[in-house]
């Protein structure tokens, strides 16, 4: 199977031949027990992805996510694949930290909030539900539709007033990172490992340190997922509810600044939170991914000149794109990838595949518990593996655990429950805040 989604194939090798379910029919006629097993838990357990990018291109009439588009989630792929629910993200990239650019982020999220909030109450509420509570989530999904939940990818859109948090939290936003590619006003971003010279703040700002305070006060997930290490450490000092990393993975198996070493997953479990171990290839296979990844390269560069297209020799300038120039570049190339794809099946170099994903939940599990592990896919934002490229591909995760031992309350824990323990808790210590705040006579209304 090859990827639908044409943007990310710049960033991430996609997946050409067949993939891992396919597999999975051939060992079928020897381990039919096991498939049936696997099928059976898919079925029960409720399937929770925690990140999936969202454009606000995908929620019109004429194109949405009713339809089978060229992303690697909507709703006929989560029907085929048992996707039961996903945090749709809300995200929006760091710009420069003035007035004009607050401005500029907050009407942007506040379009992605309006988006999903009408595919679940005017396009599809008989297919979809939006989840506020972790009791949403059950009944949602017990009424045979998808459910739908937001998280909030870099708080840079709250600008410097910290009331704003509140005001995403009405409109249903159930986690938020204070920083993502990017050091903003709240917090370091793990970027200063790689450039930018190095850190801003030594973790969490002043105003970051506010944040945490309020993300408690409200209800709201803290996502660990792109702050710096310091910054990590710091918010699970300060946070008197648990946290979670929406999307990310081990460093102990892949060095890399956007995975998290033992001292964090030790800091994490200390926190009762819960870490999504995220599908995207980098960040579980470096040295395989880049193997493959260059073999790629050079037959898109060869289909490019080929085709008179220009295909940027850095991938890295695609991120330095204004989101516009950026869409206009990857339809641009869109006849050189879908050529490119077709040939890429003859690459010999292995692509990162579901294996190499559930060896990173596998290490996590062994290094703090099962009780402190989840998944994510990141989709469409660059994430996908060979077998889980795509939400129609969702059951090869479960058969692969299956495979490894795993029963079906650790399936369940790690596929949904954790991360629904830890939304209840901060939702309960939100709660406690509250009747405090109330007993000091602050208004909570």
């Amino acid at each position: 199977m090859v990827s639908k989604n044409l943007g990310s194939i710049l960033v991430i090798a996609l997946a050409t031949a067949g993939t891992l379910l396919t597999e999975s029919n051939a060992i079928y006629a020897e381990t039919g027990d096991l498939f049936s097993k696997a099928q059976a838990i898919h079925e029960r357990v409720i399937t929770l992805d925690t990140h999936v990018d969202i454009s606000v291109d995908n929620f019109a009439p004429e194109k949405n996510y009713l339809q089978g588009l060229d992303t690697q989630v909507d709703l006929p792929s989560m029907d085929t694949g048992g996707l039961d629910a996903a945090f749709f993200v809300v995200y929006v990239g760091q710009g420069p930290l003035t007035q004009e650019g607050y401005e500029t982020a907050y009407r942007t999220a506040m379009d992605k909030f309006t988006a999903i909030h009408w595919m679940t109450t005017n396009l599809a509420p008989e297919r979809i539900g939006l989840a506020l509570t972790p009791k949403d989530v059950h009944e949602i999904a017990a009424s045979g539709r998808k459910v739908a939940l937001i998280g909030v990818e870099n708080a840079y859109p709250l600008g410097l007033d910290i009331n704003n948090i509140r005001r995403f939290a009405d409109r249903g936003a159930r986690y938020m990172s204070l920083a993502h590619n990017g050091h903003s006003q709240f917090s370091d971003s793990n970027t200063g490992e790689i450039r930018e010279g190095g850190m801003r703040y030594g973790g969490l700002s002043d105003l970051g340190r506010q944040a945490v305070e309020e993300l408690n006060r409200w209800g709201v997930m803290i996502d660990l997922s792109h702050p710096s290490k310091a910054a990590t450490l710091q918010t699970m000092e300060l946070s008197r509810a648990p946290v979670i990393a929406s999307h990310s993975s081990a460093r102990g198996l892949e060095e890399n600044p956007r995975n998290m070493d033992d001292e964090q997953l030790m800091a994490l479990k200390s926190n009762g939170g819960v870490i999504q171990a995220v599908a995207f290839r980098s960040y579980l296979n470096g040295k395989k991914h880049s193997a493959w990844q260059a073999k790629y390269d050079e037959i898109l560069k060869e289909v490019g000149a080929e085709m008179a297209i220009d295909i940027v020799s850095d991938r890295r300038q695609i991120f330095m794109m204004q989101p516009e120039q950026r869409s206009q570049y990857i339809e641009s190339i869109q006849p050189a990838i879908k050529r490119a794809n077709e040939l890429a099946a003859n690459i010999s170099e292995p692509q990162v595949d579901v294996a190499d994903f559930v060896n990173h939940i596998d290490y996590l599990v062994d290094k703090i518990g099962i009780d402190h592990v989840g998944i994510s896919s990141d989709f469409d934002g660059g994430g996908g593996v060979l077998g889980w490229d795509d939400a129609d591909e969702t059951f090869n995760v479960t058969l692969e655990l299956v495979k490894r031992g795993y029963s079906e309350i650790e399936i369940e824990k790690v596929w949904s429950g954790n991360l629904l323990r830890v939304m209840q808790t901060v939702q309960e210590v939100a709660q406690t805040i509250q009747r405090e705040d109330k007993l000091k006579g602050l208004s909570v209304d």
